[in-house]
């Protein structure tokens, strides 16, 4: 299928109005025709944790939320992106619930993967372990099986509880396989353009590696996934947070991605008042990505980041961000921090916050992302200029609460009167109709402190220029005869 290159949005099925018949209508009351590109709706399904990325299954809607009629009546107008997470599943799902009362004589029990798939002995070495790309403290969780009373170590690499709830799945298994196919099937009967595979880099466990972004098994993988996805017209977004060299082999292998390296290029350059980084990055960087600013998750920073920025540069960013009222997501495994023990994976606050609630620097940042090549997606809280929602963040044990505030329509119509967005609107607009961002890119030579995009198709023609020193974005555009500032 074809991608439509004009902006997206990204939301969850609650966060504006409260389900999926109020996301529709939202979007038709406040935001008609503004999002051309498509919705990425957030998990909407029966889900036992991780605000819904601990999914039970995809074959049903979470009836908090609406009904596969709903999403139905939304895909009549947008393409919709739904998220995958090919790497597990719920500790409450059918499967695994099945596998915990039978244990090995599951029919399910193939899906998982109990430690002695990956270490015949069930002993895997402190080396080992040390060598895998931990998100938890430990790669595992224990549960004991109903019929047996026998205890059971399972792979589990996401998850804030012990044990997990959040199981991973062997994607070896023809089980598996067939599920995995089962969900796809689903989609495609409920007219889904695309599906973000979330956490990709996780399926493949191998021993004596880091278990993230196995090659060559990761490729054999997505390009099984993807053929099939192909035959029912649906198009696939690894979701890959790994250094620049994965990311890099991703569009050499012809696949979507996403650009984790432009949030953190963008900040900075507003933090510093220098450019430098952000023009060199935007003048080599390949173009078939998503671009984002902000997501539910936070501010990419290691393994996206690696090599590419020097710890003195992060720290002051990450500083500037934490005084601004942010929080930090850190590395687990000690093999995977820097030699100096800088540790932060994600910066997490709204996009807002972190640029200190600056309308100018705000524009000039979602000008900048717009500019870039690639599809842009807005984050919900960024589309309506959201703050830093402390209380949730700090009611929680999951900082990510501080950039994933539901707004009901009270708030959504307030901050649709804030002039920040109602400039962001007009520049979305822009982005979505004028031609010329279906021609022809480049960066323009210019002072360290500030920024010049251009894009040239025909006689269509507009520029970007920033300065970092007051954060003020000038857009022109060539009109007929005329040339012209959008503001």
């Amino acid at each position: 299928m074809n991608i439509n290159n004009q902006v997206q949005l990204i939301t969850y099925p609650d966060s504006l109005g409260g389900n999926l018949k109020s996301l529709h209508d939202v979007l038709e009351k406040y935001f008609n025709d503004i999002f051309k590109g498509g919705l990425h709706i957030l998990p909407p399904f029966p889900s036992s944790g991780d605000r819904g990325f601990a999914p039970l299954t995809y074959l049903e809607i979470e009836p908090e939320f609406g009904t596969w009629e709903d999403v139905r009546r939304l895909a009549d107008k947008y393409d919709i992106m739904l998220d995958l997470m090919v790497n597990h599943i719920s500790k409450e799902s059918i499967y695994f619930q099945d596998f915990l009362k039978h244990g090995r004589k599951s029919k399910y029990a193939d899906m998982f993967i109990t430690i002695d798939k990956i270490w015949p002995d069930s002993k895997p070495s402190k080396k080992e372990i040390e060598k895998i790309f931990l998100r938890r403290k430990e790669p595992f969780s224990k549960y004991r099986i109903k019929d047996t009373g026998e205890v059971e170590t399972v792979w589990t690499s996401f998850g804030k509880t012990t044990p997990s709830e959040q199981i991973d799945l062997d994607v070896h298994s023809e089980t598996t396989k067939k599920i995995l196919k089962d969900f796809l099937i689903n989609f495609s009967n409920n007219n889904i353009k695309m599906v973000r595979l979330d956490a990709v880099g996780y399926v493949i466990k191998k021993p004596g590696t880091s278990c993230f972004f196995v090659e060559p098994e990761i490729y054999q993988f997505l390009g099984w996934l993807k053929e099939f996805a192909h035959s029912l017209d649906i198009e696939i977004l690894p979701e890959v947070h790994a250094d620049n060299t994965i990311q890099e082999k991703l569009s050499e292998n012809g696949y979507w991605k996403y650009d984790f390296i432009l949030p953190y290029v963008v900040l900075e350059s507003f933090l510093v008042k220098n450019s430098r980084r952000l023009t060199n990055y935007l003048k080599n960087r390949p173009s078939k990505q998503f671009t984002m600013l902000d997501c539910h998750d936070g501010v990419p920073i290691i393994p996206d980041l690696n090599n590419l920025v020097e710890t003195k540069d992060l720290r002051k960013v990450v500083d500037i961000c934490v005084e601004r009222g942010g929080n930090l997501s850190l590395i687990f495994s000690p093999k995977f921090k820097y030699a100096d023990g800088f540790d932060v994976h994600q910066i997490r606050g709204t996009y807002y916050s972190l640029l200190n609630c600056d309308d100018d620097a705000y524009i000039a940042a979602r000008a900048i992302q717009f500019f870039t090549p690639g599809i842009p997606q807005v984050y919900y809280v960024g589309l309506l200029a959201g703050e830093n929602d402390l209380e949730s963040a700090n009611g929680s044990i999951d900082g990510r609460e501080i950039n994933r505030h539901n707004f009901d329509i009270e708030e959504i119509e307030s901050a649709i009167r804030k002039p920040v967005v109602q400039k962001l609107l007009k520049l979305i607009k822009f982005r979505n109709e004028y031609p010329a961002f279906n021609g022809t890119f480049e960066v323009l030579n210019t002072d360290e402190h500030s920024l010049n995009l251009k894009w040239e198709k025909g006689e269509a023609m507009c520029r970007l220029n920033v300065n970092f020193r007051n954060n003020r974005a000038i857009i022109e555009y060539i009109d007929g005869k005329n040339i012209l500032k959008l503001f």
